[in-house]
């Protein structure tokens, strides 16, 4: 099944822990990796409460004061942690920035974890607002997807003929990002040429997207035509990003993507981002490549890869 060729997959067979259902899915899943790049994925046990929830708590940040807003931006381009105001992020370097606010939530470590102490890349503290029971259920939909992401991988791994848990010690302490997304209405007075989301790629691996109703997400086809990608009650859009695309030696594809928002009201979505691990090296899977498909690229760590892409999105629109 297919929404405006995005096919629909069915999850239901990958909880059943079988051989037979771990395939099945992993091959709907490579076929859409292939093609198009984004696909719908249904049953896949995701409490309708918690999605509720999410999008509630959401909402309630939005709708607080800019100043409260902008105190949890602090340090937001060393660590990609907090608020991001309305023009504060630029996806497509070509054109005005984007029309939207956003906040982000990482990995939740603690001060004196290790990890923050040394420094590492990508490793922060989160920063919370003060709104009732927030942090639990911004926690609670973190692991829940990180999990759903999780079990996405092993689904690819058998695809690309790897081990299933190939990728479980690559995605076990993830630079996944759980970020929130607000959209307000296009007037007639934003600056020339800008929509709410620039044209672009996703980073990481993978990306498990929940969009509300109104609309607005348009997927590029491979000749250069735009196709809506409407909200499916029910179901999560997920795309594969270009840390995976480098990972297949580009037999799997990042498909560029927007958002405009056209319709006479505000948009929100929640975005879970899953790069893998700051220290997992990205390098061509063996199955991806042969003598006549040699690697195009050289190995890389996912920290430095993904620093690489934030730079490219975010100098445009620093110091402004």
């Amino acid at each position: 099944m297919t929404v405006n060729d995005l096919p629909i997959i069915d999850l239901s067979p990958l909880f059943e822990e079988t051989q037979e259902g771990l395939r099945k899915v992993a091959s709907e899943l490579g076929h859409a990796a292939r093609t198009i790049g984004f696909f719908y994925v249904k049953n896949h046990a995701v409490d309708k409460e918690l999605i509720k929830d999410v999008f509630a708590a959401s909402k309630a940040f939005f709708d607080l004061e800019e100043d409260a807003k902008r105190e949890l931006a602090k340090d937001f381009f060393k660590t990609n942690r907090g608020y991001v105001p309305i023009n504060g992020e630029c996806l497509d370097p070509t054109k005005s920035p984007d029309l939207k606010e956003a906040f982000n939530i990482g990995l939740d470590l603690q001060p004196e974890d290790p990890r923050i102490l040394s420094a590492e890349p990508f490793r922060a503290v989160n920063l919370w607002p003060n709104l009732p029971m927030w942090r639990d259920i911004m926690l609670q939909y973190y692991n829940v997807l990180w999990s759903l992401g999780r079990q996405l991988h092993k689904a690819i791994a058998v695809d690309l003929d790897a081990p299933q848990d190939y990728f479980e010690d690559k995605l076990d302490a993830p630079m996944a990002t759980l970020r929130l997304l607000h959209y307000p209405p296009q007037t007639d007075h934003v600056k020339a040429g800008q929509i709410g989301a620039g044209l672009h790629t996703d980073y990481g691996n993978l990306t498990i997207l929940l969009p509300d109703e109104t609309g607005g997400l348009e997927v590029q086809r491979r000749d250069g035509t735009w196709i809506e990608a409407p909200t499916i009650e029910d179901t999560f859009l997920c795309n594969i990003g270009d840390c995976l695309m480098r990972w297949t030696n580009d037999i799997y594809v990042s498909t560029p993507h927007r958002v405009i928002n056209s319709a006479e009201k505000d948009r929100y979505s929640i975005a879970f981002f899953l790069d893998p691990n700051p220290e997992a090296e990205v390098f061509c899977l063996e199955g991806c490549q042969s003598p006549d498909r040699p690697s195009l690229y050289p190995p890389v760590s996912a920290a430095e890869y993904l620093q690489m892409k934030l730079d490219a999105a975010y100098d445009p629109v620093k110091g402004r």
